[in-house]
């Protein structure tokens, strides 16, 4: 995995529960080279990943799900925009990002070096409802549905999400917009 997932969780946890609880989550987890940034593009093996995620878990006292809604919206609305800005641009509702966030992991995996993002096959259930496959060794899932509502918040959508398994979820795009349906 990338460091920019740390980098991105301690950002999340420091500025939402002090720099004193990220401090406490690294040390649980040891990590023995503590910085206050990460250096992204660098990597780190995905078992220390999540041990940082549980440790997260454990110390701000969430479960698993919270932990991945949380970093999904934080990752999304706060840290993925900074630096993908022109992914964002292109699509016009949560429909359109979530159709094509396959093509923009291909894209990804051609300018960052070993990158290895899940990789998505959708299926048109509806006009509007889709079934996604989610396709990663890695078997985070639950971080999926967090990015998911992440981006259903970024575009103001409801949307629902119904995990079918380990690897698949549906999609329903309840509204265009939320100022739509006032």
């Amino acid at each position: 995995m990338k460091m920019e997932i740390i980098d991105c969780l301690s950002e999340m946890v420091k500025k939402n529960f002090g720099e004193e609880k990220w401090r406490e989550i690294l040390e649980k987890s040891e990590f023995n080279n503590y910085r206050t940034k990460f250096i992204n593009g660098l990597d780190i093996f995905d078992e220390k990943v999540m041990e940082i995620f549980s440790k997260t878990c454990e110390v701000l006292n969430i479960n698993m799900e919270q932990a991945a809604d949380a970093f999904g919206d934080y990752w999304i609305n706060s840290y993925a925009i900074r630096y993908y800005k022109g992914y964002y641009s292109k699509y016009k509702t949560a429909k359109e990002f979530i159709l094509n966030m396959d093509n923009i992991h291909v894209e990804v995996t051609k300018i960052i070096q070993n990158a290895h993002p899940p990789r998505f096959e959708t299926e048109k259930i509806g006009n509007n409802k889709i079934k996604v496959k989610y396709i990663s060794k890695r078997k985070m899932i639950t971080f999926y549905i967090g990015l998911l509502k992440g981006i259903a918040r970024y575009f103001k959508e409801k949307i629902d999400i119904q995990q079918l398994s380990e690897e698949a979820v549906t999609i329903e795009f309840l509204s265009e917009t939320e100022e739509n349906n006032t």
